[in-house]
């Protein structure tokens, strides 16, 4: 497979290239919206907590671990672990490589989407808890410490980010967020450039009041469980 490895020296030109017009402006891109990240963390706490513990338990049965924190690459490509319960089984990378070697298709699907239609890794319960959204429930301890806001770009791997070409720089320049754009616009059923492009504008006209649309909007998409 093609090697996207970025360097850091890759990534500092992606924050300084062309940031002018992308930095944070205005009341709620500089304080207000982490406020309210920290206000909807401490109210959502109570209540997504005990769900938390109870997939824990349930995943923890096969012997592997009941989270699964990845490196993700966060704001000014400051790389961060990103938390969820873990949706694989405990040899996932090995079997994932094996998989793709044994099938240039889903290779190819692989490097272009950096997703899987079949997926070999998903464990007995992943299939259920990446429909409904609720391996990502620990994201909100990622809230919490600053890492991530509840809306913004989803996070990536650093061999993404060249996937985001000449916009990488409007992904370095936010938090990634638990959902954002491309969660309400069809998730895996759109290109991976369509998800650029949405983020892109997602950074240009984020308000209180978009970030609150792109919330309650998640939360119809995970109910209706569209672009699983």
């Amino acid at each position: 497979m093609q090697d996207f490895s970025f360097s850091a020296q890759a990534i500092e030109n992606g924050i300084t290239r062309e940031t002018s017009g992308l930095a944070a402006s205005g009341f709620y891109a500089v304080a207000g919206k982490r406020a309210f990240d920290i206000t909807l963390a401490l109210v959502l706490l109570p209540v997504i907590a005990p769900i938390i513990l109870v997939l824990w338990f349930i995943v923890r049965h096969d012997g592997g671990p009941g989270f699964f924190g990845h490196t993700r690459v966060g704001q000014k490509g400051e790389p961060f672990k990103c938390w969820k319960i873990r949706s694989m089984v405990a040899d996932a990378e090995s079997r994932l490589q094996a998989y793709l070697d044994d099938n240039p298709e889903a290779a190819a699907e692989w490097e272009r989407d950096h997703k899987l239609t079949n997926d070999p890794r998903i464990n007995r319960l992943g299939h259920f808890l990446r429909e409904t959204s609720l391996d990502e429930l620990p994201q909100i301890l990622n809230v919490l410490k600053g890492e991530m806001s509840f809306v913004g770009p989803r996070p990536i791997v650093a061999k993404e980010l060249t996937k985001y070409g000449e916009s990488v720089a409007a992904y370095l320049v936010q938090k990634p967020g638990i959902t954002g754009p491309w969660q309400i616009s069809g998730r895996n059923d759109i290109s991976y450039d369509q998800r650029v492009a949405l983020d892109v504008t997602y950074l240009s006209r984020r308000s209180f009041l978009c970030d609150l649309k792109i919330i309650l909007m998640t939360a119809s998409a995970i109910l209706g469980r569209t672009g699983r």
